[in-house]
């Protein structure tokens, strides 16, 4: 009987250490637990922050391309009223020019002496250099009747 006792209170003492082992694993899984929990909790907050300063950059963005919209406006409207203002000029300085008429175009541009789309006409550079012909034979007639002195031309 004695041997059943002894042998029942190594297996008490074996169970006891188990329970020990048992109840530091449990502590050691709870504070896992926690900071599982915390991290979580972190984790959560800053997805919130970053989702905040997601949708202010897109506010920020959205501002942003509706100021260029509206200075692309600004820019175009700035032109057309030049153009106009160009116009007035034009048939304020020669009063039997109409500037109401619609051969008046910004889209178009004189070359060779005729009216063309800007499209149409031929390289830029060409007509650049025909112009310049042009010019320079106008001032070679104006110095040879006598209109310009030849030294006012350079």
């Amino acid at each position: 009987m004695q041997g059943k006792v002894d042998k029942l209170e190594e297996e008490k003492t074996a169970l006891e250490k188990a329970k020990e082992s048992w109840d530091v694993e449990r502590k050691r899984l709870a504070t896992w637990r926690v900071r599982c929990l915390d991290s979580e909790e972190k984790l959560n907050k800053r997805i919130g922050e970053l989702e905040e300063d997601c949708d202010d950059l897109k506010e920020k963005y959205d501002r942003a391309v509706g100021e260029l919209d509206d200075l692309k406006n600004s820019i175009i409207q700035e032109h057309i009223n030049g153009f106009e203002k160009g116009l007035r000029q034009a048939a304020f300085f020669h009063g039997e020019i109409d500037v109401t008429d619609v051969k008046f175009d910004v889209n178009k541009d004189v070359i060779d002496g005729r009216l063309v789309n800007e499209d149409e006409g031929n390289d830029g550079e060409e007509a650049e250099a025909r112009v310049e012909e042009k010019v320079a034979e106008e001032v070679n007639k104006a110095v040879d009747a006598g209109e310009v002195a030849p030294d006012a031309t350079e």
